[in-house]
């Protein structure tokens, strides 16, 4: 599949700004599952490029002088394939996969992740980490982004509906609670019948010795409708973009992802 990808994100302010500082993951990287033709990201000042802890491409924008507004536009093209099994070929990575057993604020488990993680098969092959996965949708309804804030997990699932980030996170709850290493995926995912793509979030997990990459919400392995972005222990950390600043009183946050899917020639 040749994925043509435009992902624009733009904050404005009530009041003039006279600090910001934000980071950027929203190059993808060539890997086992895609092949990235071409790819740039416009911005309103300098970019500094770096990769994080995770080896993820990172990208820190920092505007000093009084602004309004900050517009910043990625775009560009990737190639696609549906891996067997959902199996990456990629190494462990950079990070020991003990980093991956550890909980974080979002995926922190209470008693009912704990009871949902012991109810279904442990996930140490990837037919029970589809098993897992349906488990978590019988749980936890999907809902827009747009129309639900995420929490943690254990808040997902108290409510019973919640995002994509949200069936990642409880994912990666109850693997850890049974000491499967697991990461958050963030990425664009070309919805069947769509004209508009979506940043999504699934998950990689380590089973049989290597890692696995799994939809949640689609209780299937990600396939050539994904593109992946970075990988980290939750969302917060593999996100698109985080920032700070100094004044602007009022934020208002637009994001637009345009995604044309097409079969590779």
């Amino acid at each position: 599949m040749l994925l043509t990808i435009r992902h624009d994100i733009r904050y404005c302010y009530a009041a003039p700004v006279t600090y910001s500082i934000r980071q950027y993951r929203v190059t993808p990287a060539s890997g086992s599952s895609q092949i990235v033709r071409h790819w740039h990201v416009d911005a309103p000042g300098k970019l500094d490029h770096a990769r994080d802890a995770y080896g993820n491409a990172l990208q820190t924008l920092v505007l000093t002088k009084p602004h309004r507004e900050i517009c910043v536009s990625a775009s560009g093209e990737v190639e696609t394939e549906t891996l067997a099994d959902g199996r990456l070929f990629d190494e462990a990575g950079p990070i020991p996969l003990e980093h991956f057993t550890c909980a974080t604020v979002l995926t922190a488990p209470d008693a009912a992740i704990r009871e949902l993680a012991r109810r279904a098969p442990a996930p140490d092959t990837p037919a029970a980490c589809i098993v897992l996965a349906e488990r978590i949708e019988e749980s936890v309804r999907y809902v827009n982004e747009s129309a639900q804030a995420t929490g943690s997990a254990a808040e997902a699932l108290a409510r019973g509906a919640g995002t994509a980030q949200d069936h990642a996170h409880l994912m990666l709850a109850c693997c850890r609670v049974r000491g499967v290493p697991a990461r958050c995926v963030s990425g664009y995912f070309a919805a069947d019948g769509q004209e508009n793509g979506t940043a999504h979030a699934w998950v990689d997990i380590w089973v049989e010795h290597g890692w696995i990459t799994l939809d949640v919400t689609q209780a299937a392995f990600a396939d050539e409708r994904h593109c992946r972005l970075a990988v980290a222990r939750d969302y917060e950390s593999a996100a698109p973009e985080r920032g700070a600043r100094v004044g602007g009183k009022e934020e208002t946050l637009t994001v637009s992802v345009g995604i044309d899917a097409r079969p590779d020639q």
